[in-house]
C-alpha cells in the first residue's frame, strides 16, 4: 500500500505499438483511482499517436535510443510520488535511477516464457494477460479490459460508408508472425465475389507486401502509408472484420471496436497477448509440438517447413469468418 499522497504519477512504456496500446486499460484505472493525480508517459516518438489524445496524459516524454542526458535530468527533477515502468528493461531502469519516488516495475514471466518455448512446459496455461499484468504492477483494478485510441474529429476516413469492407494487416516485424502472402491473395479472391472490398492495412515496413497483395485482388484497396496510426484507425473502423497476424495493428483494430480474426503462427495467445473486449477469433495450428519456437517471433522458421502457417488454409479462414460476415 502505498504510504504518501499521490499527486503526480509517471509511467513508462517505450515501445512498442501493441505493447502501449495494452497500457490503456491500466491508465484508465489508474486515474480511476488517483481522480486528481497527473499523469506522465515516456514513449518513443514514433508511436506517439497511441496516446495522443488521451486526455487522462497530462504530458509526454520522448526517448531517443541515442541520448537521453536531458531527459534523465528532467525527470529527476520532477517531483513524482509514483513510477510506474511497464517496460522494466536497461532503458527504462536508467531513465529512472534517481528519482526519489515510490517505483512500481513490470515483473515479466521470462522463466515461464522460456519453459514454454524452450520445453513446451507451459506455466501460462489459464495465466493472465498482459493487460492483467501491467494492472497488477500498478496495484490498481481494472474497470474493464477495453483497450482506447482516440481519434479526432480531424482525421477523415477516406472510406465510403456503405461498402462491406474487410481489412487485411498482412506485416508483421518478425517473418514467423505473418501469413503468406499468396494465402491473403487466395483469401480475398474468395471474398470479392461475395461483394467485399478488401482493404489493406500497413506501415512504412509493409509497403512491398501490402503492394503485391493489392494488386493481385481485384477491386482493393491499398491504404498502407508511412505510419500515420491514426488515418489506418479510422479506415479500420468503416471494416466489418479485420484479418491481421499477431502484430501491432490487430491490437490498433480492436483498440477501435472492430472484430479480428488473429492468425497466430510461432506465438501463442499464451503469452498474453491475445486481443481483447472485442468480437474475435484465432486461427492457429495446434497440431505442432515445435510450437512456440519464440515469444516474439523469428527472421525464418527454425524447422525449415513453416508449417504453423503453410497449413492454416485460406479455405479454412473463410469458414471460421461466416459468423463474423454473414
Amino acid at each position: 500500500m502505498l504510504n504518501k499522497p499521490i499527486n503526480k504519477i509517471l509511467i513508462i512504456r517505450l515501445s512498442s505499438l501493441g505493447d502501449i496500446l495494452l497500457t490503456t486499460p491500466t491508465i484508465r484505472a489508474i486515474k480511476q483511482k488517483y481522480k486528481n493525480s497527473q499523469i506522465d508517459f515516456v514513449l518513443r516518438k514514433e508511436y506517439a499517436d497511441t496516446l495522443l489524445y488521451n486526455a487522462r496524459i497530462s504530458k509526454f516524454f520522448y526517448y531517443n535510443n541515442e541520448s537521453n542526458a536531458g531527459l534523465k535530468q528532467e525527470l529527476k527533477a520532477a517531483p513524482y510520488d509514483l513510477v510506474i515502468d511497464l517496460q522494466n528493461n536497461f532503458r527504462s531502469r536508467s531513465l529512472i535511477n534517481g528519482i526519489k519516488a515510490e517505483i512500481l516495475s513490470f515483473k515479466k514471466p521470462t522463466l515461464k516464457k522460456l519453459l514454454l518455448v524452450w520445453f513446451k512446459i507451459n506455466l501460462l496455461r489459464n495465466g493472465k494477460t498482459i493487460i492483467q499484468r501491467y494492472a497488477d504492477t500498478a496495484k490498481v483494478n481494472l474497470i474493464s479490459e477495453e483497450l482506447e485510441l482516440i481519434i479526432p474529429p480531424k482525421i477523415k476516413a477516406k472510406l465510403e460508408d456503405k461498402k462491406k469492407y474487410i481489412g487485411f494487416c498482412p506485416g508483421s516485424k518478425h517473418f514467423t508472425k505473418r501469413w503468406l502472402p499468396e494465402y491473403f491473395i487466395e483469401l480475398g479472391r474468395m471474398l470479392t465475389p461475395r461483394g467485399f472490398t478488401i482493404v489493406l492495412f500497413g506501415g512504412r515496413a509493409d509497403k512491398d507486401i501490402c503492394e503485391v497483395i493489392s494488386e493481385k485482388i481485384p477491386g482493393s484497396i491499398n491504404l498502407q502509408n508511412e505510419d500515420d496510426l491514426l488515418q489506418t484507425a479510422a479506415e479500420m473502423q468503416k471494416c466489418k472484420i479485420v484479418i491481421t497476424n499477431d502484430s501491432g495493428l490487430m491490437h490498433t483494430a480492436t483498440a477501435v471496436k472492430i472484430s479480428v480474426a488473429a492468425i497466430f503462427g510461432s506465438t501463442v495467445r499464451e503469452f498474453g497477448f491475445a486481443p481483447s473486449n472485442i468480437k474475435n477469433i484465432i486461427l492457429e495450428n495446434n497440431s505442432l509440438s515445435c510450437r512456440p519456437c519464440s515469444h516474439i517471433g523469428k527472421s525464418a522458421c527454425p524447422k525449415k517447413h513453416f508449417r504453423c502457417m503453410k497449413e492454416i488454409k485460406p479455405v479454412y479462414v473463410l469458414d471460421n469468418l461466416k459468423p463474423f460476415i454473414e
